[in-house]
């Protein structure tokens, strides 16, 4: 369990997700209360502490509100394994599909991923010191001891004088260069180094369960059995220090150690967030059509959220202390269609609000990864500052709450569809523009929109 995490009050959890999503307050007390659990339960030292289970949630909610990004950002914030996934891609065993258990084989690839990463980071002083030695071997070589003379078994007495000297020199230089080195003077002289080459064909393997539930990897399998092929490259001085870097990186990384931590996360600090269960719930339709499978994926999912061993490449992984977050807007089906076994695995669910007018403004203009700024920094690279007026920003979000609720409800990304409409002639016109400032008013937002926003065909395809 990171460090991180340990510092994190639930009140300290909703200000950082706060600073992403607007509103939502339930739902954002609901996560920070499940990932601060994660936490307790590690410090419960009795025997108790495998009897906890997490309290599995489900999200309800229109599209556009904010579901998908509050588990991101709580991920983010976890420093956990984090995985989404679309429930509708499973398939019941026995069909063409993906079967559940491969969302967990992902989450412990991710997790290895994100440790073998953070191990690098700690090894990067050291890996960089040895890539330097072995680039300075490369472009001096150090210096060959002469053979000894005919008709004697040993070196003569002076060969070791001799190459005594030369080893002093060698070092004089050697010290120089790695100096140039250092200061960058080197980084444009090319050398030549041996990378591997990737030498395994493409292949496609077709078996009744396929390779992926077998947790293998044949591409390891094959690599072990086959020395890599190794080719000759000229690259810069500086790319060839990268290189060297990540290969001596890797040297110095335990992929034994990396792979017990990442399993260990996946199996205390996990999520897997499961979105569009709504698709798989019944709608009483008697199991005819392309939604045969439908229940079938519920019954599949059982198992895995409750607490299962599931077989991947790096081992037995236990799903007992996974988090699970399921996703869904239920505008046809309703959580009561889920089978009730599935029902009472997730045993908290947060109904998310509809987004009103004063939400749009806020998520324009208040988020830290807002469509506003976005769009500024974007034409900041053309030398075009862009400016909002007040009710420039009012006239957008009351245009979004109008088709909202005139067209589909997509919540939140309606705002992407009228701003791209709105600055359409400017982002094309940008790199030609004479005056490089350029302000948004009320006025121009209305221009621009009122015949679309009138005109239901324009508005069903363009906003």
């Amino acid at each position: 369990m990171s460090e991180k995490q340990k510092e994190l009050t639930p009140r300290e959890i909703v200000a950082e997700l706060d600073k992403y999503i607007i509103g939502q307050d339930a739902a954002k007390r609901m996560v920070a209360i499940a990932l601060r659990n994660r936490w307790r339960r590690q410090q419960v030292t009795s025997s108790i502490r495998e009897e906890i289970m997490p309290n599995n949630i489900i999200l309800i909610g229109p599209t556009g509100v904010g579901k998908t990004e509050i588990s991101r950002r709580l991920a983010r914030l976890a420093r956990a394994p984090f995985i989404k996934v679309e429930a509708s891609k499973f398939t019941e065993v026995g069909y063409v599909g993906r079967d559940v258990e491969s969302m967990i084989r992902d989450l412990v690839d991710i997790g290895v991923n994100m440790v073998r990463e953070e191990m690098t980071q700690k090894v990067q002083g050291k890996a960089r010191e040895r890539a330097i030695e072995r680039l300075l071997d490369i472009l001096i070589p150090r210096p060959k001891v002469p053979p000894p003379p005919p008709g004697f078994s040993e070196p003569s007495v002076s060969a070791p004088i001799a190459t005594e000297g030369e080893e002093e020199r060698h070092q004089k230089v050697r010290e120089k260069f790695r100096q140039m080195l250092l200061n960058g003077e080197l980084d444009k002289r090319e050398v030549e180094l041996d990378v591997p080459t990737e030498s395994m064909p493409m292949m496609q393997i077709f078996s009744p369960i396929g390779i992926e539930e077998m947790g293998l990897n044949i591409r390891e399998l094959f690599g072990n059995l086959m020395p890599k092929k190794m080719k000759k490259r000229k690259v810069t001085v500086k790319e060839a220090l990268i290189i060297l870097t990540q290969e001596e990186a890797q040297k110095l990384i335990d992929m034994d150690a990396v792979v017990k931590e990442a399993i260990h996360r996946v199996e205390n600090a996990g999520i897997v967030f499961l979105d569009e269960i709504d698709k798989i719930a019944g709608g009483g339709g008697g199991g005819q059509g392309p939604d045969v499978s439908r229940e079938g994926v519920q019954r599949d999912l059982l198992p895995v959220v409750e607490g299962t061993t599931v077989v991947t490449k790096y081992g037995m992984v236990k799903t007992d202390h996974i988090l699970f977050i399921a996703s869904g807007a239920f505008h046809v089906s309703k959580p009561s269609d889920l089978i009730p076994e599935l029902q009472g695995r997730f045993p908290i669910r947060v109904e998310l609000n509809s987004l009103t007018t004063e939400d749009f403004i806020r998520i324009l203009t208040e988020p830290e990864n807002a469509l506003i700024k976005q769009y500024q920094e974007l034409l900041k690279t053309e030398g075009v500052t862009l400016k909002f007026t007040d009710d420039a920003l009012r006239e957008i979000a009351e245009t979004a709450s109008y088709v909202n609720s005139k067209a589909e409800n997509i919540g939140a990304r309606r705002l992407h569809t009228i701003l791209s409409t709105l600055l359409e002639n400017l982002l094309f016109e940008a790199p030609d523009l004479k005056e490089k400032e350029v302000t948004i008013d009320g006025e121009f937002v209305r221009n621009k929109l009122k015949n679309i926003v009138e005109d239901e065909d324009l508005r069903r395809y363009i906003l």
